[in-house]
């Protein structure tokens, strides 16, 4: 191949998926001359999988990444279907919002977000080899028609291009998500720069005809309202525009999926990689839970200007005549046509504990990495990490400290922690009960936690920052006001309360005292609080979740606290932990590995036990003993 000398940029961005466009914009809004690229400009930001945006936890994310300054929850808002409200039933930790978005939509939307932020260029092409200096720091990238662009950075987010191979059935081919043609050659690149990589697989499921499909026989889902928007710059009101559906599979669809499973090249052993654990295929489901009569399947639109429908929890690799047959097994499924199969695809990813907390590979100066090429699945963990790795990238580059978010105080910082520290054996999903601090955590204070620092970075505008700063003021203000204000005993008080299946007031009682208890609601007090304020009601939720939570809040800001005292104590980079006295085999394999910068992060190690912890602190007692001297 000829090469020829293409333009110079200060960060490349490779893969222009969820995390890829958030890694670009973010590098480009702080001043780096930046350029995506993508191996088709119809996939930038698609979704080959479910086209929705959040769920349970996954909606904490896109929360944090609005807050921060990105971009999916801004365009979520402006794409969405249906909205809904994940797990109302259950505590203010786990409420996650989840939508249902319009695919074309939302990839025409931020397709053209791309193309119109200055310092950015979008760029079809794909990227076959990255080069490095004599000092082992990335120096340019170069194409599959021979561009050789010099840069000073790079971020990789790959998604499942990268050695793509598509399953169905005993059919298997060379190819990326959706048909595209699969990205070869810079897995090759990446090992020669010493990177590890792997085998992951994931899968989608069917796309079928609308009109094929009785909805009479499905059970209706309808959205909530009223809808709250995913990003706090949203102002205007939503309203959901669809209906969504349930169906069941039943005894009929498993004996069919039953008798054809040696055809499913999961279970024939042609399947390299791992799948992901909490999103199984249909056929997982009904091998690993044989005693489950039936399982669910949510029927959702793709967009207002198709006729494609989503069966979500369908996802599987068994042939197409299988899969055809044990759809029409389903009650209003009888007659559907498929428009787009189901399958299992298998690509390259890295082992995430090549990557610093900042995203940057430990190898190669300068290279991070984003997306499902760290070992995730989802949108939402991609777009987090992508957006963390464009802002460190960027300010690398200007000579400004790069962030690291703790486990404290952000999804987010728990995802980075998690794929770092211990690494992932299958595709990682964020779930709530991978944080120690959910009751801190929740998305309903995504700003408060996160949009300060966005502001510092440089993603947060003046004007949306005096409105955070107003809006914590109005907050603080009102809770004050609720612990002063008194309210006196009366019939409709009592009669209110008693409806409520809570004790009647026979003297007086503050307004925060009584919404503390569980029963009641900070609007159930409205009647009887003449001098309340208007405030908008997600203002009012925040306030009535800390008065209402105060106690669990406090008693987790304690034990966040101790850990940030173990964060504080710093790892010397680059050590050799064979040296240490004391530690166990394991733990000294495990250290020199990760390479923690803290205590903390050391403590969270797999293999690193409380014992391996105490020699660590005393071992750093005594150096700092010696440097003194």
């Amino acid at each position: 191949m000829e090469y020829y000398n293409g333009d110079s940029y200060d960060i490349a961005v490779i893969g222009a998926g969820h995390a890829g466009v958030e890694a670009a914009l973010a590098a480009a809004r702080l001043g780096m001359h930046t350029i995506l690229f993508t191996i088709s400009l119809d996939a930038v930001a698609n979704m080959p999988c479910n086209p929705s945006i959040g769920g349970t936890a996954k909606g904490h994310l896109v929360r944090e990444i609005d807050a921060l300054g990105g971009e999916m929850g801004k365009a979520a808002d402006k794409t969405f279907l249906q909205s809904r409200m994940l797990n109302r039933g259950k505590g203010p930790a786990v409420h996650s919002l989840r939508v249902q978005a319009d695919r074309m939509a939302y990839h025409n939307l931020m397709k053209k977000t791309v193309e119109q932020q200055p310092n950015l260029d979008l760029k079809q092409a794909e990227v076959v080899e990255l080069r490095t200096d004599g000092s082992g720091r990335i120096s340019a990238v170069v194409t599959s028609l021979g561009a050789v662009h010099p840069v000073k950075s790079a971020v990789i987010a790959t998604g499942t291009f990268l050695k793509g191979i598509v399953y169905v059935g005993d059919v298997s081919y060379p190819s990326g998500p959706d048909g595209l043609h699969p990205a070869g050659p810079l897995s090759d690149s990446l090992r020669g720069l010493g990177i590890h990589l792997r085998r992951f697989k994931t899968g989608t499921p069917a796309r079928v005809h609308r009109g094929s499909i009785d909805f009479s026989q499905l059970e209706e889902q309808a959205g909530d309202e009223p809808v709250t928007p995913f990003s706090f710059e949203t102002t205007e009101e939503l309203h959901n525009r669809v209906v969504c559906h349930i169906a069941y599979t039943n005894e009929e669809t498993h004996r069919v999926i039953r008798e054809n499973i040696h055809r499913s090249p999961l279970y024939g052993g042609k399947i390299e990689g791992v799948g992901p654990r909490y999103c199984p295929s249909i056929e997982d489901k009904v091998v690993r839970f044989a005693d489950k009569p039936r399982h669910q399947l949510f029927v959702e639109p793709m967009g207002m200007d198709t006729e494609e429908m989503y069966l979500q929890g369908m996802s599987s690799s068994l042939p197409e005549d299988v899969q055809i047959a044990f759809y029409r097994t389903i009650k209003g499924f009888e007659q559907v046509k498929v428009m787009r199969n189901a399958y299992a695809i298998e690509y390259d990813c890295v082992d995430p504990l090549d990557l610093k907390p900042t995203l940057e590979f430990k190898a190669v100066r300068g290279l991070y990495g984003a997306g499902q090429f760290n070992g995730t699945s989802g949108y939402e963990e991609a777009a987090a990490q992508g957006l963390v790795a464009g802002i460190n990238a960027a300010l690398e580059l200007s000579g400004r400290e790069q962030i690291v978010l703790d486990r404290a105080g952000s999804y987010i910082g728990t995802l980075i922690d998690d794929l770092v520290t211990k690494g992932c054996s299958d595709p990682y999903r964020m779930m709530t009960s991978r944080s120690e601090y959910r009751l801190l955590l929740r998305q309903d204070n995504a700003d408060e936690r996160l949009t300060p620092l966005g502001h510092e970075i440089g993603l947060i505008s003046e004007e949306r920052y005096e409105r955070f700063l107003e809006k914590q003021r109005r907050k603080a203000e009102e809770i004050r006001r609720l612990e002063q204000t008194g309210i006196a005993p009366s019939e409709e008080l009592n009669r209110m309360l008693v409806s409520r299946e809570t004790a009647p007031v026979t003297s007086g009682a503050r307004l925060a005292d009584l919404l503390r208890r569980p029963q009641i609601s900070y609007a159930d007090l409205a009647p009887f609080d003449p001098e309340r304020p208007e405030l908008p009601r997600a203002l009012a939720e925040v306030v009535e979740v800390e008065i209402k939570y105060e106690g669990y809040i406090k008693k987790q800001a304690a034990a966040v606290e101790q850990m940030r005292r173990l964060e504080e104590k710093p790892l010397p980079e680059g050590m050799d932990y064979r040296e240490v006295r004391g530690l166990r085999l394991e733990a000294q394999e495990k250290l020199c590995r990760v390479q923690p910068r803290s205590i903390g992060q050391a403590s969270r190690i797999s293999g690193v036990s409380p014992a391996d912890v105490s020699v660590l602190l005393i071992w750093l007692e005594q150096r700092g003993r010696e440097d003194a001297q």
